[in-house]
């Protein structure tokens, strides 16, 4: 009976430390770009490895759909994002102080599809063409991509007689592909491989991969507010917001570099996370099947650039600037964003690396 006493006083004690533990977990709110799938298999891998505990904070995953993350940090439903380097920028003109703290797909996703029976070789060949495109501010990696060919859009109510007649969606290609448009969105990751899904195999199929033709506006990153980063003591825990993203930075890098590397697992890992939009379409609508080619696709844009340096989550400053200067020259960006809109102190903290501005 002592022993038994004794064993049961031991577990409550060992239960009271666990519990206490649990409870020094700082709580994260961090809103995903779109709905659970292969596009954030570091972050759901960083959750299942334990990586966001080891470094104290409790990390719930919110998916938003086609709506965008900055509002849900900007209002404080959210502490940090995922969102493309366009959204931020657009945000930070509008006077919303978001910041950008790491950067994680090193290059563009983005594309332009067409049927190789259309004929459409070459951007030039765009003139007189139906061009679908994403709403929301989704729609500038064609915009750029037309206007360095001398194409206007439909999308500029400044030109009377427009050469490209922009079809705006709601993201399915298959509401519009390829009845409706001669052309239409696709990341090589998601829709790529949705429309295969529709019976067009890649033979029949010409892709125009934007960043193929200069036009490399970065997607993926991590933000925060000013806010959160200035604040002396996060939800009360004796942490900064600057230290708690530092963390956050840390346990999500660790988590793709992760992903990366041990890609079937990190599918299945990305399968327990996601529902229906999971499975892609028509003939590819099979949740494990399109969830592997987008951790395939999305490898490719993570491990590119500075992380092929060994520097994953860093913001190139050459790459930067001409984002910006592409984006001021299509007129979405009136000036050059102030210093604050980068903050590289953030993942100095999280690497111990330094930063070459």
């Amino acid at each position: 009976m002592k022993n038994s006493a004794r064993t049961t006083a031991i577990l409550a004690a060992l239960l009271l430390v666990s519990s206490a533990s649990a409870q020094k977990l700082v709580p994260v709110k961090l809103q995903l770009k779109w709905f659970p799938q292969a596009q954030f298999a570091g972050f759901f891998v960083a959750q299942q490895k334990g990586y966001f505990k080891a470094e104290g904070l409790d990390v719930t995953l919110l998916p938003i759909g086609d709506q965008s993350p900055i509002q849900t940090v900007a209002t404080g439903a959210a502490d940090f994002g995922t969102t493309w380097i366009t959204d931020l920028l657009t945000a930070r003109q509008q006077g919303i102080g978001v910041v950008h703290i790491a950067q994680l797909f090193q290059k563009s996703g983005y594309t332009l599809v067409a049927l190789k029976s259309s004929g459409l070789a070459k951007p030039e060949d765009f003139k007189g063409k139906r061009v679908g495109v994403w709403p929301s501010g989704n729609e500038y990696p064609a915009v750029a991509l037309l206007k360095k060919y001398g194409l206007t859009t439909s999308l500029d109510s400044t030109v009377s007689n427009p050469s490209v007649q922009a079809v705006t969606y709601p993201f399915d290609p298959s509401i519009v592909f390829p009845d409706k448009v001669d052309l239409v969105s696709a990341m090589t990751y998601n829709e790529l491989d949705q429309i295969m899904g529709l019976g067009y195999s890649m033979d029949k199929l010409s892709v125009f991969r934007a960043s193929d033709y200069g036009i490399n506006l970065l997607e993926d990153l991590m933000f925060t507010s000013q806010k959160v980063l200035d604040e002396k003591n996060f939800r009360g825990s004796g942490m900064s917001g600057r230290d708690v993203a530092a963390r956050l930075v840390r346990a999500s890098l660790k988590g793709w570099n992760y992903a990366v590397k041990n890609q079937p697992e990190a599918v299945q890992t990305v399968l327990l996370q996601c529902g229906n939009t999971c499975k892609g379409s028509g003939t590819r609508a099979n949740a494990a099947g399109h969830q592997t080619w987008q951790m395939t696709e999305v490898s490719k844009l993570y491990r590119a650039g500075p992380t092929l340096k060994n520097m994953a989550g860093y913001l190139d400053p050459v790459t930067y600037k001409a984002n910006v200067t592409l984006l001021r020259s299509l007129g979405i960006l009136k000036a050059d964003p102030a210093a604050g809109a980068v903050d590289y102190s953030v993942w100095e903290a999280a690497t111990g690396k330094k930063a070459m501005k």
